[in-house]
């Protein structure tokens, strides 16, 4: 049995049953209630929720790793995606650009944007762009964040 306090005596605290059946048990201030998540609710998908900041390399988004990638653009770019999750399931990650506008970036199939016109990325700066697909990454929706950051 494990358990993630909140830090105080008196805040709450979240206790794993130990069991396979998805099942936790939150305890507040010494009340006990049951909380059972439905069978699509498992523990992998808990694990996603968890930001991870990765640098990458190349120009490979291996979803497994993480889902904030930052990324320093200094030629022609282009990104693959991988480890997306099951169709039915959702995929999200951002994706922190540094000189995003000084050369040609290539998106990974299946990007769109707002309007069908990909943004016009910063030639010196920060772009934050986040991203998601609910289909395993046939489709992935793709949004400005911010632009020009700081």
């Amino acid at each position: 049995m494990s358990t993630i306090s909140a830090g105080t005596t008196s805040g709450t605290a979240l206790v794993n049953s130990g069991d396979t059946t998805g099942q936790l048990v939150i305890q507040t201030n010494g009340s006990t209630t049951a909380l059972t998540l439905g069978a699509d609710q498992t523990a992998t998908y808990a694990a996603g929720v968890i930001e991870k900041k990765v640098a990458i390399a190349a120009s490979a988004i291996d979803l497994a790793l993480g889902n904030y990638f930052t990324k320093t653009i200094a030629g022609t770019t282009t990104f693959t995606v991988s480890n997306v999750a099951s169709s039915g399931a959702v995929s999200a990650f951002v994706l922190d650009l540094t000189n995003g506008g000084s050369a040609t970036v290539n998106w990974f199939s299946g990007v769109t944007w707002n309007a069908a016109t990909p943004p016009t990325l910063t030639a010196s700066g920060r772009d934050v762009l986040a991203f998601f697909t609910y289909d395993g990454g046939t489709t992935w929706n793709a949004f400005v964040l911010g632009q020009g950051m700081a």
